[in-house]
């Protein structure tokens, strides 16, 4: 039986993380207005987008570390509030050197995960994480806000009232979080950042499932921000449009999501995993093809795998690691927003100098390969099941 406010704390979180990653994705979503703007090339144009990724993949383990210290409802509060003057900034200018500079404080908005999850997972029995967690992670559907109303917000009303409006979006929210969200009731005493980050020296699990999550987070991350730039430029779309698109993209992978999480509560994350790598390599080379329509099958079957793969990843996180999950969920989301980084700068330098997309979606394939051979290794040769790893079993009964 579930503890009295855990749905409702879910639902905060939820809408929490979904609020982040609009926050978090708002440059990506406006990258084509900007990019048209400010006159910016290709490579400009990735890393203006990649900048937000990047400093959120590497705040999220050191936000998981204080989460696992001081609570899930104080540092996501805090989280909130902070993601608020960024784009406000933005909206009183957005040069490219301030859509740089900002870029670097956007991406605390994106360090949001491993929060979320430590307190979800928290409220919720083992058999029931797969399903919740997979329904928290559906809040990356903000990120599908950000890419399909920012274009609309931003021609209608321009864009300076877009960056606030996305800006008072995280205060309304944080103030909404801090006062009605709860951190689940735990009797074990909290750790010291030395003792969790012991379990990330000690456990070679944990940067397997970020290698994993790396592909699938990494995956949905980059062609969530990259794709509305992929498609004007390959197709000539108006930016409206391949919004829209790309929106239709990220909500495909968002419903996958807990569908990923109820397949691995029914039938173990890892076999949901091994078909995901599976499926990645072979169709990331519809997206290698200059046509809409293979681009197009390409890219919602890589949603739907992306979104089935996140899933997994964190039902296996808490499961192994349930009392260091805030920090191995940092670890593992680092991974991931790492994963977002790269491949847009890959993809704007390989067409500067190639006038090609296509190498970037094979590198892709490759990859996935390769993780679907350190998958069957670890887990499948060796005999590897899921269940609580043994130092967590000692910690859940000490």
């Amino acid at each position: 039986m579930m503890p009295a406010g855990a749905n409702r704390n879910l639902f905060l979180a939820t809408v929490a993380f979904a609020v982040s990653f609009s926050v978090w994705g708002l440059i990506a979503g406006l990258a084509p207005l900007l990019k048209a703007e400010l006159a910016l090339s290709a490579t400009e144009t990735s890393v203006m987008v990649a900048v937000p990724v990047l400093i959120g993949a590497i705040g999220r383990l050191w936000v998981g570390l204080i989460t696992d210290r001081f609570g899930g409802r104080l540092v996501f509060s805090a989280l909130l509030f902070a993601s608020v003057l960024p784009p406000l900034a933005l909206a009183v200018n957005h040069s490219y050197g301030s859509l740089l500079f900002w870029g670097l404080w956007l991406g605390v908005a994106g360090s949001s995960f491993p929060v979320g999850i430590a307190l979800v997972s928290q409220w919720f029995p083992a058999e029931k994480q797969g399903t919740a967690l997979g329904i928290f992670g559906a809040g990356n559907i903000g990120q599908s806000v950000a890419v399909f109303f920012g274009p609309v917000l931003a021609r209608r009303f321009g864009m300076a009232a877009t960056f606030a409006c996305f800006g008072m979006l995280s205060l309304v929210w944080g103030l909404v979080f801090a006062v009605w969200a709860r951190n689940a009731g735990t009797s074990a005493p909290p750790k010291t950042l030395r003792d969790n980050l012991r379990v990330l020296r000690t456990e070679p699990l944990t940067w397997v499932l970020s290698l994993l999550y790396f592909l699938t987070f990494g995956g949905f991350v980059a062609l969530g921000v990259y794709l509305p730039i992929l498609l004007k430029e390959l197709f000539s779309l108006d930016p409206a449009d391949a919004g829209a698109r790309t929106a239709g993209f990220i909500l495909l992978a968002t419903a996958c999501r807990p569908v990923g999480g109820w397949l691995s509560d029914r039938w173990s994350g890892q076999r949901v995993l091994y078909g995901v790598c599976w499926g990645i390599a072979l169709i990331a080379w519809f997206m290698a093809c200059p046509f809409i329509h293979t681009f197009t099958l390409g890219a919602l079957g890589c949603a739907a795998l992306l979104g089935l793969g996140n899933g997994a990843v964190f039902k296996l996180v808490p499961q192994y690691f349930p009392a260091q999950t805030g920090t191995v969920t940092g670890l593992v989301g680092a991974a991931g927003g790492l994963g977002g980084f790269f491949p847009p700068l890959v993809l704007g330098v390989l067409n500067d100098f190639t006038g090609s997309y296509s190498a970037g979606f094979l590198l892709l394939s490759a990859f996935a390969l390769g993780c679907t051979w350190i998958f069957w290794h670890t887990f499948l040769r060796s005999g590897r099941r899921a269940k609580v790893a043994p130092q967590a079993e000692a910690a859940a009964t000490a």
